[in-house]
């Protein structure tokens, strides 16, 4: 039987059929360019080349080679044009995912921070956390996201992009800056956490702003913007031979998030009723460990967006293509060591707390585990699953650690958000030069071979030294920035509500009414001296009194 018989479907009949000589050499170079095409799409995204040249050799007995040739290649291109909105889709659909779940963190955060402060104060910290969000939206669109990824540009600050000007663009698009304005506000709302219970309403919407806007974007430009001076993904003139490799933020978000809350809660002073008049420290417990424990389990949801999330795309192969190991593979190992160091972290505070209190408290547990997930989100993507473990147990007791230190300070922080993000965030980072391994490293970050790795694993200390400058840089300049704007805030009096406002509740005072109201005669705001005057028409007819009806 004729070969055009039997792959009558893979090519028109008429054009196949007309072939008398090299049939098999025809098809075994069509499905070898089939093959190469597939593999090279799902994987590089490389475009798959295609010439009259390359076919014409096997049609010489056909009449018009070229124009079977041209036929087949313009079958190629169409072929290879839908396969390349397919892999964009995917890829960024997978980052739209992400950026949901990063972003379904606020909702965590605003029931742990909730729980984690008195009843009089739940709406008011319901309240910061959506601004954190609102604010945050407004400033990174106007000016943070140019300022961290608008390029070219040089390595201190980004200039193009404001207000999404030339997006969507072959680098950028849409989905990346909504990816990237969840991380920001993740940052103000670990911010917020450090203050709350004292802060006036004002004040967090002037930090929140400045803090997305300004603050977090130039530190994530860089080590994240590929102009960064401390990016692992430049061109040229990397430090250290390395750059710093913080792959999700434990010192982008963590550390920056952490250490304005430290300056804000050290300038403002301790809560009324923290300490006592002898300098002991009294423990003033948030009202809710079932919102503690909710929050909890919905930033560790949220922490597969973060981490897994941070590589951007899915669909890339690594070294040989075609085969079951690529950039999917390493997406679901990110996803390992992100839960086992939480997990680690979270199992050490519980049996650790329990033999220095001699209980089992399930708010140490809680911050525990976020804190091994804020240590791990450095070096997620390129670290052994059983390094994470040790990532979560040393975690566990730098945040037992930094809390010890902080009540002999009288450090108030009532989320321990400096202690947690701040504390476990450095030691996030550090933990990465020592444990980072060389081929993940090389996969994660290619094209530059020979790059440097962790020190305990068998690496240089170039990289361990890039991530100590990051350490000291990030200090620095959150030191250099929120700490003037807190301390200019206090000077204005915008900064700390009042003492008979603190004591009475910021919920009753500044917000009208307790968050928590079981009957209408429970309820302080709807007794007379407490109610709001009503605003009379300008034309003197009286508003009528429906309460009364």
């Amino acid at each position: 039987m004729h070969a055009c018989m039997h792959k009558k479907d893979f090519l028109p009949s008429p054009l196949l059929c007309s072939i008398k000589t090299k049939p098999d050499e025809l098809y075994s170079f069509l499905l070898l360019k089939l093959s190469s095409f597939f593999s090279l799409r799902f994987s590089t995204m490389e475009t798959l080349s295609c010439s009259a040249s390359d076919l014409a050799p096997l049609l010489n007995s056909i009449n018009d080679t070229s124009a079977a040739a041209s036929y087949l290649c313009s079958r190629f291109e169409t072929v290879s044009n839908n396969l390349s909105d397919t892999a964009f889709a995917i890829n960024t659909t997978y980052l739209l995912f992400s950026a949901y779940l990063v972003f379904a963190m606020q909702l965590g955060f605003a029931m742990l921070c909730a729980g984690s402060v008195r009843a009089k104060n739940t709406m008011n910290i319901m309240l910061t956390n959506v601004l954190d969000a609102a604010a945050g939206a407004l400033s990174y669109y106007l000016f943070g996201f140019a300022f961290a990824f608008g390029s070219p540009s040089n390595g201190f600050i980004g200039r193009h992009f404001f207000g999404l000007k030339d997006i969507p663009s072959p680098v950028n698009d849409y989905s990346f800056f909504l990816y990237q304005w969840a991380f920001a506000i993740a940052a103000a709302g670990i911010t917020s956490g450090s203050i709350a219970e004292r802060t006036q309403f004002v004040a967090y919407l002037i930090y929140s702003s400045f803090l997305t806007g300004f603050v977090y974007p130039i530190v994530s430009h860089w080590f994240w913007s590929g102009d960064g001076w401390a990016s692992p993904t430049r061109t040229d003139s990397l430090l250290f031979d390395s750059g710093v490799i913080d792959f999700a933020g434990s010192g982008v978000v963590h550390m920056v998030g952490g250490i304005a809350g430290l300056w804000g809660a050290l300038i403002e002073g301790p809560r009324i009723g923290r300490f006592d008049r002898s300098g002991r420290s009294v423990a003033l417990r948030g009202h809710s460990a079932s919102l503690v424990v909710l929050g909890s389990f919905l930033l560790w949801f949220g922490w597969y967006g973060f981490n897994p999330g941070s590589f951007l795309t899915i669909l890339k192969a690594y070294g040989q293509s075609g085969g079951y190991y690529g950039q999917w593979s390493a997406i679901g190992r990110t996803a390992v060591t992100t839960t086992l160091a939480g997990c680690t972290a979270a199992l050490t505070t519980l049996f650790s707390k329990r033999l220095l209190v001699g209980h089992w408290n399930v708010i140490d547990v809680c911050n525990g585990l976020l804190g091994g997930f804020a240590a791990i989100t450095s070096g997620c993507s390129v670290v052994e699953p059983w390094a994470a473990i040790i990532c979560g147990f040393v975690a566990a007791w730098v945040l037992i650690g930094c809390n010890k230190l902080a009540e002999k300070l009288k450090y108030d922080d009532p989320l321990e958000a400096a202690q947690l993000h701040g504390g476990c965030g450095t030691w996030g980072v550090l933990f990465t030069g020592l444990f980072a391994r060389e081929s993940y490293v090389n996969e994660v970050y290619p094209g530059r071979p020979g790059r440097p790795y962790g020190l305990f694993m068998g690496g240089s200390g170039k990289l361990l030294a890039a991530q100590v400058i990051q350490i000291l840089v990030i200090t620095g300049w959150v030191t250099a920035t929120m700490g003037p704007l807190f301390y200019a805030l206090k000077k204005i009096n915008l900064l700390r509500i009042s003492r008979e406002d603190e004591t009475a509740g910021m919920d009753m005072t500044r917000h009208g009414g307790f968050a928590y109201v079981y009957h209408d005669e429970d309820d302080p705001s709807q007794k007379p001296e407490f109610m709001m005057r009503r605003v009379e028409p300008t034309d003197g007819t009286p508003t009528p009194d429906y309460q009364n009806v």
